[in-house]
């Protein structure tokens, strides 16, 4: 992943190389690949300080912590990438109607938004082929371990492609419908979290709830789409 330099931005960002991820779906026993664009994810779940800066306009102490937002439900995470994608300068990723019925996204656009399942996944595994990237205890928050809560991100070791906290601490929300002939408008999460038993906290094990389901062991974190790279010497 060296070879690519992001274009500098207030908001930290780590590039991802296009590539193949394989998905599967237990419930059903199919497996498909999935093609992956090149795209920026953020290198930690949003945190609450950032979540409650962007949503609320509450300036952060300096001893807040970089503890994940939990209690975020999709369609919060949705509102939340538009209006930090407004801040920053970007085009909005969501048209948002229906009182949050109908989300739509806007393929073209700059903006901040949720990673899809196979761009989360793809970063997660960062070229390894096991169900986690380490050593469980090195690398994630579970119950095994987290005292029974959310803890600071970016404590574990990161992943080979220097992403932190994909599995474990908290779930994380993916832009996409999990079975809509089954669940209708039910989303995907990702992960793990503080509250999972080990199994729990892999690559490929997969959740769904509904787009305003919030709990304490559910957050999200923030990709885009479009950026300027330039290959390094």
């Amino acid at each position: 992943m060296s070879n690519i330099q992001q274009q500098d931005t207030d908001y930290p960002m780590v590039p991802i190389q296009a590539g193949e991820v394989d998905l599967r779906d237990d419930r059903v026993k199919t497996a498909w690949k999935a093609q992956v664009n090149s795209f920026l994810l953020s290198p930690v779940p949003v945190t609450q300080t950032l979540y409650d800066f962007i949503m609320q306009g509450v300036i952060p102490s300096a001893d807040q912590s970089r503890i994940p937002a939990v209690d975020v439900s999709w369609i919060d995470a949705i509102r939340f990438c538009n209006l930090f994608s407004r801040q920053s300068g970007f085009k909005e990723c969501y048209i948002i109607s229906d009182e949050d019925e109908h989300v739509l996204w806007d393929r073209d656009a700059d903006g901040y938004r949720l990673p899809t399942e196979a761009e989360w996944q793809y970063a997660c595994k960062a070229g390894t082929g096991g169900y986690r990237y380490g050593e469980l205890d090195e690398i994630a928050w579970y119950d095994g371990n987290s005292g029974g809560g959310a803890q600071e991100a970016g404590q574990k070791q990161p992943n080979p492609w220097g992403l932190y906290d994909m599995l474990g601490n908290v779930w994380e929300w993916c832009w996409d419908l999990y079975d809509v002939r089954v669940y209708g408008s039910y989303r995907i999460f990702r992960g793990g979290s503080w509250a999972e038993e080990a199994r729990g906290c892999g690559a490929t094990c997969r959740r769904r709830s509904h787009p305003t389901f919030r709990i304490d062991d559910l957050g999200f974190r923030i990709a885009r789409s479009h950026y300027e790279v330039k290959l390094s010497s």
